[in-house]
């Protein structure tokens, strides 16, 4: 018999989290930002993904995914690309 102990989970079980997400029906658009959006209308459109953010029940989820795989873009887990990259290269200095 085989031994099934040591094969990873099901897929689906990685993902669930995705279904209670508060922006599930929501527009991309809210979280990704258009190419060339610069100043106040870009940070204007990431405070208000962040804001549908804090009140989401998977939100450490969502951040927790998108710093493991290195989201490059988007608002994730209230944090935008470069709230990320920021906090990954402080963390990369303290460990390293």
């Amino acid at each position: 018999m085989t031994d099934a102990s040591r094969l990873p989970g099901p897929v689906m079980d990685l993902w669930e989290w995705q279904y209670d997400g508060a922006c599930r029906e929501m527009d991309t658009e809210l979280f990704f930002h258009p190419e060339g959006e610069r100043g106040s209308t870009r940070r204007r459109r990431a405070e208000n993904a962040k804001s549908i953010c804090a009140k989401c029940p998977v939100m450490k989820q969502c951040r927790e995914h998108a710093l493991a795989v290195r989201e490059p873009y988007g608002v994730w887990g209230g944090m935008t690309e470069e709230e990320r990259r920021a906090y990954l290269a402080s963390h990369e200095r303290r460990v390293g």
